[in-house]
């Protein structure tokens, strides 16, 4: 056999649901083209495979279309952030401290 096959697997959840497709591909196959080869965008409307971040086993990966998988690797598609994790940070920083502060000192009447 000219081309070996290698097994991965393709994963993509949201806040309600998640599917995981195994996918035999031949050896070279990058991230991206794994991802593009899951279909999965059937099963989320919306989802754009050629322009998602992609990860592997919970690390990004900065070149998907260069990345080659290997034997076993687990294709993360991420969605992209709502929020600014550090804005988020923030925001509920700034909320307790109005919160201690309304303790400390109460409104007057």
């Amino acid at each position: 056999m000219d081309r070996q096959i290698i097994a991965v697997e393709v994963v993509y959840a949201l806040a309600d649901r998640q599917k995981l497709v195994g996918l035999s591909v031949p050896r070279g196959t990058t991230v991206r083209e794994a991802a593009l080869r899951s279909g999965l965008d059937r099963d989320f409307p919306g989802l754009d495979l050629a322009n998602s971040p992609l990860g592997i086993f919970g690390k990004v990966v900065a070149r998907p279309e260069e990345r080659v998988l290997e034997e076993g690797e687990r294709v993360e598609i991420y969605r992209p952030l709502i929020a600014d994790p550090k804005e988020v940070r923030r925001q509920r920083a700034a909320k307790a401290a109005r919160a201690k502060a309304g303790e400390e000192s109460p409104e007057p009447e």
